[in-house]
């Protein structure tokens, strides 16, 4: 297994595809791990080098005492990348993933060469929807808000004609240490790149789900507009449209990325 040590934590990371060939960096949601990438891997993997990791609170990764910031997961993956001998990367970011996208775009531009920001946020509120989700992870563990979250994340049509595929999330989301979730609301509670992304100069590419209930797309459509040259597209999938309109999803990263 690969890790890569990261101040107080141990950053788990798989690397796929041609090693001559330049890295593509993916960057998971909240409550999920890097498997949520499955679906782009086989395509990626073709063209690019393809780094996925585990945020620290998920996965394999480790989960140091909270509460996070959004500039600590920011520096683990500008980390990652330096650790791993990598100059430049493009970089593919999902909800909170998407959220350490725009970090690294104001914060490190010089470590990207495309940016990806997806069903994502540079603001997201209420405070009170993450504490709340905070009091429910520590007191009642990540079970008790797996239904819930599963109808965030996927339309109901969906739900109802991949059962395998929720399955799959499903246990993902369980199987995330409570108290590292909880960290991660917490640097989602407090974070505010509303004034950062307007400074983002790297190609940028925004994808909104027109049925998302998390981010939706009005969020993506103010990102777009504060990042110069960045361009929108809309999927027809909720909050984790990279499983939900995986085909659709790949071609949009993927002309991006070859542009």
């Amino acid at each position: 297994m690969a890790y890569l040590s990261v101040g107080d934590c141990r950053l788990f990371y798989l690397l796929d595809g041609p090693e001559d060939r330049p890295v593509v960096m993916f960057s998971n949601s909240i409550g999920s791990d890097l498997g949520m990438w499955d679906t782009q891997v086989p395509s990626v993997s073709k063209r690019f080098r393809v780094l996925r990791y585990d945020s620290r609170g998920h996965g394999r990764s480790d989960a140091p005492q909270g509460p996070y910031t959004i500039d600590r997961l920011g520096l683990d993956a500008a980390t990652l990348i330096d650790g791993l001998g990598l100059r430049q990367v493009s970089f593919c970011g999902l909800s909170k993933g998407g959220m350490v996208g725009m970090w690294l775009g104001a914060n490190a531009p010089h470590m990207l060469n495309r940016l990806v920001l997806a069903n994502t946020s540079s603001n997201l509120g209420p405070p009170e929807f993450w504490d709340e989700r905070i009091r429910v992870a520590q007191a009642d563990g990540m079970a008790a808000l797996a239904d819930v979250v599963i109808n965030r994340w996927f339309t109901p049509e969906f739900i109802h004609r991949a059962p395998a595929e929720i399955d799959r999330c499903r246990r993902m989301l369980v199987a995330t240490p409570a108290d590292g979730y909880a960290a991660c609301c917490a640097a989602i509670r407090d974070m505010d790149l509303d004034t950062a992304m307007q400074g983002i100069r790297t190609p940028t590419l925004v994808i909104v789900g027109d049925r998302d209930p998390a981010t939706p797309p009005s969020h993506g459509e103010k990102i777009a507009e504060a990042i110069a040259g960045s361009s929108l597209v809309r999927l027809s999938a909720s909050h984790l449209s990279n499983i939900e309109a995986a085909n659709d999803f790949n071609t949009a990263v993927m002309t991006h990325l070859a542009g």
